[in-house]
């Protein structure tokens, strides 16, 4: 009589033991980030490219100022405005073409002038930059007051210097500009002031200092997503104080430049929290960061309320953005490395690891950015 031999796969045995598959199993389905690309800054003096969906570098934008430090994605989706480490040369990229299209300084001789911020025209014409200079003397350094210019990018020159509102000088100014380019709004401490852009005149003001409802302190801008938010509008994480208890409270606010019109709710106390937006603008997510404690928080946007919070373990620095698809989230900053998160569960999944270290924010691209016809 021949013996009869019974092959029972692993996972059965598993399952009648009442076991379960180890953690990162060939039989777990992976979690895709989409078909993006990401692009990053990085050491010595590049941008990385990474294909989304190998998760591989496949090929790189060269930086030939030095090191990419502060970087402003054009509205458009199509140069990079980046500022190298020593604060004193623009480079502008072409992404798709991954090649320099201008540079420029406004450093001359004994006298250096350093680029704290900067804010790109949706059409390419100029740049609006808080500057501040400082000259070598031969007995001192004479230091200069942060100023606001406009540098024409064709003339290759500042054209005009902008008046701080009221006299009162800034170190940073929080810039952005209507889709067509014809409006200029500049975020105080108070309001947003309206400068049209033919002679940055002001022409209106839209005082959010007054509260937007009877009882309501003023709104505090905070945190908030540029690459998947709508253009003309600023939706992030805003604080705000009521002036009878003075308590501190945090929300989701949706500012509509435009029509000058506030969609804000609140959310629980203030606490100090990152905002990012997944593609859709349904979900966000944010990072809770403390000595030892790490939080991923989730913010239902449909429902305007808070999804939820997860401790998990982060990094000492760190920062958040979405995958493509908007189910992998990448955290990032400090190394060399990626991590990818699964956006549902919160578990690591794994880490993309780069040839050198991240020097600039992450951007994420759903389609085929900086990638060849051949890639």
């Amino acid at each position: 009589m021949k013996k009869l031999s019974l092959v029972v796969p692993a996972a059965a045995v598993l399952c009648l033991v009442g076991g379960a598959l180890p953690s990162g199993s060939a039989d777990k389905p992976k979690v895709s980030a989409g078909n993006g690309t990401l692009i990053i800054g990085a050491y010595p003096k590049q941008f990385w490219i990474i294909d989304e969906a190998s998760e591989k570098i496949i090929g790189t934008i060269p930086y030939a100022s030095g090191i990419p430090r502060r970087t402003t994605l054009s509205r458009d989706g199509k140069r990079f405005y980046t500022v190298e480490a020593a604060m004193e040369k623009v480079e502008i990229l072409d992404i798709a073409a991954r090649k320099t299209i201008d540079t420029f300084t406004l450093s001359e001789g004994n006298r250096k002038v350093r680029i704290r911020g900067l804010e790109p025209d949706p059409l390419h014409r100029f740049v609006v930059m808080v500057t501040a200079s400082a000259t070598k003397l031969v007995d001192r350094f004479e230091i200069g007051s942060p100023t606001l210019v406009q540098y024409d990018l064709r003339e290759h020159k500042i054209v005009r210097t902008i008046p701080w509102p009221n006299g009162e000088e800034r170190q940073f100014a929080n810039i952005m500009f209507s889709p067509d380019g014809k409006l200029m709004y500049l975020f105080t401490d108070q309001d947003v002031l309206i400068y049209e852009t033919n002679t940055f005149t002001q022409v209106d003001k839209w005082e959010l200092s007054r509260p937007i409802e009877e009882g309501f302190g003023r709104l505090e801008f905070g945190s908030r997503d540029v690459l998947n938010d709508d253009p003309g509008f600023y939706t992030g994480l805003f604080n705000v104080s009521d002036p009878v208890q003075h308590r501190r409270m945090m929300g989701i606010g949706r500012v509509n430049l435009a029509a000058k019109t506030v969609d804000f709710y609140t959310l629980g106390p203030s606490n100090p929290v990152s905002f990012t937006m997944a593609p859709g603008r349904k979900v966000g997510y944010g990072l809770y960061e403390d000595i030892g404690r790490y939080e991923f928080w989730k913010f239902d946007l449909e429902n305007r309320k808070l999804a939820g919070r997860t401790e998990f373990k982060g990094r000492p620095r760190m920062g958040l953005k979405t995958s493509s698809n908007g189910k992998v989230l990448y955290i990032y900053v400090a190394g060399n490395t990626i991590d990818l998160y699964d956006a549902e569960s919160y578990q690591y999944l794994r880490t993309i690891t780069l040839d050198g270290d991240m020097t600039t924010d992450l951007f994420v691209f759903p389609g085929q950015a900086g990638k060849t016809s051949n890639e």
